[in-house]
């Protein structure tokens, strides 16, 4: 590995790039990063670069919480170390580059709050159990030019983005530049929104696209004048931000969701795993105080817990295959998923609920193709439909209910993360819908 980043500084030395920002997510979904100089990287790829573990603990307004028994005191070291392989350098920054970190101990060993580490063992489990999958994001962003709407809509128009040519332009050059592979590119529903689809890929990598498309995203609109907010709600008047993550499961290359009607056996089971645990894994894949926010019915993010086939209402939205794209192309998206989540806990716990659900032969019950929020409680409750966890209270009590999911983080990191949650629903409860929303529009 040392071998490898020698090299890697060697080629972006020449490039003119002059440090490395070593790059993770906190367990509020915000990024965090430290840079080291570029003929540093061999050093840190072999002993790591120092940092505090309370980065477990920070919550989203940068208060440090000691209510985490593991992490209850000032003292303690951990070792940031670049995954090599995935050094960029960055397009849009060239005196820069970008790689995950991994989190580990002073001793080398993956420290128990290292979130990419957790998505780790569980992609390793899904290929014990001879399972590989595939991950992409959809990701939406508000654009803004000084306190104005980056664009004035209509949504979807191409007319929309005329005033932002240069941004779009910077963007499919950036993002190629940077090895992110997009599928489009468009204005959103939402006051001023766009939003920008990753290429499926392994789950890891999935994870890691998205904290540089972040990185990529954010660089391109401060070269053009802009701002973009990740936000889940960056305006109570408008449709939120959804960071829609879609997934499949191959077995021997063949993808069990594939089919141009509804999946066979084991492809329901994986939809009726995620099904089952919907309130405990939105509690990581939406586990803001703005995100309970942004979940409101006839706002595509799904409010309620059920699945549909192209249902947009849907927080489960089965994509089956076509005759076009081939029954292949079959996959399930989740919608109750934004930027406050730290990406690779949200693909970990995903992933586990899944595979519990083909581990345990889920059937799920049959699609809705309506929107459940036109019904009646009578009608809702008839079907089974219920609300998914509207408040940090609910969020936590359906965590701690599941232990498929909430034991995917371990002891240490699901201790740290509630401790985090329950200082933002401490500092939520002094303050009205509308300073949480300003409070929060930049932060991710």
């Amino acid at each position: 590995m040392t071998k490898a980043a020698s090299a890697a500084a060697k080629d972006l030395a020449a490039a003119g790039a002059g440090g490395v920002h070593l790059a993770w997510a906190d367990n509020n979904g915000i990024p965090r990063s430290r840079i080291v100089p570029v003929d540093g990287l061999a050093d840190a790829a072999a002993r790591g670069i120092g940092a505090t573990t309370l980065f477990a603990v920070f919550d989203s307004h940068d208060a440090i919480t000691y209510a985490h028994p593991g992490l209850a005191t000032p003292s303690g070291d951990l070792r940031l170390v670049p995954v090599v392989e995935r050094i960029r350098r960055l397009t849009g920054q060239p005196a820069l580059a970008w790689a995950p970190a991994w989190q580990r101990t002073v001793n080398g060993a993956p420290s128990p709050y290292c979130q990419r580490s957790v998505l780790e063992r569980q992609v390793a489990e899904a290929a014990r159990r001879g399972l590989e999958f595939r991950a992409g994001y959809e990701m939406e962003f508000m654009v803004t030019a000084g306190d104005a709407p980056g664009h004035p809509g209509p949504a979807y128009s191409p007319h929309a983005l005329i005033g932002l040519d240069a941004f779009v332009a910077a963007l499919l050059h950036d993002f190629a530049g940077n090895g992110l592979r997009i599928g489009q590119l468009h204005a959103e529903y939402g006051a001023a929104q766009l939003e920008v689809s990753l290429a499926a890929t392994d789950p890891l990598s999935a994870a890691d696209d998205q904290l540089l498309a972040r990185q990529t995203i954010h660089a391109a609109a401060h070269a053009h004048g802009l701002r973009v907010s990740f936000s889940p709600v960056p305006d109570l008047d408008t449709a939120g931000n959804g960071w829609h993550l879609h997934t499949s499961v191959r077995r021997k290359g063949r993808n069990l969701l594939a089919g141009t009607g509804l999946p066979d056996a084991d492809g329901a089971a994986y939809l009726g795993g995620l099904l089952r645990d919907l309130p405990a894994l939105t509690a990581i894949t939406a586990p803001s105080v703005p995100s309970t926010l942004r979940l409101r019915p006839g706002f595509f993010a799904g409010a309620y817990g059920f699945w549909g086939v192209e249902n947009r209402e849907a927080p489960l939205r089965y994509v089956p295959g076509s005759a076009m794209l081939g029954e292949s192309h079959a996959n399930v998206e989740l919608k109750a998923s934004d930027a406050s989540a730290n990406p690779y806990l949200a693909l970990a716990v995903v992933l586990a609920a899944g595979m519990a659900g083909i581990e345990d032969g889920v059937a799920p019950p049959a699609p809705i193709g309506e929107d459940p929020g036109t019904w009646s409680e009578a009608e809702r409750e008839t079907r089974a439909v219920r609300p998914l966890p509207a408040s940090p209270a609910e969020q936590d009590a359906a965590l701690l209910a599941c232990p498929r999911v909430s034991e995917v983080l371990g002891e240490d990191l699901l201790g740290a993360f509630r401790a985090v949650r329950a200082s933002d629903a401490q500092w939520a409860a002094e303050r009205t819908p509308e300073e949480i929303v300003a409070a929060h529009r930049w932060r991710y």
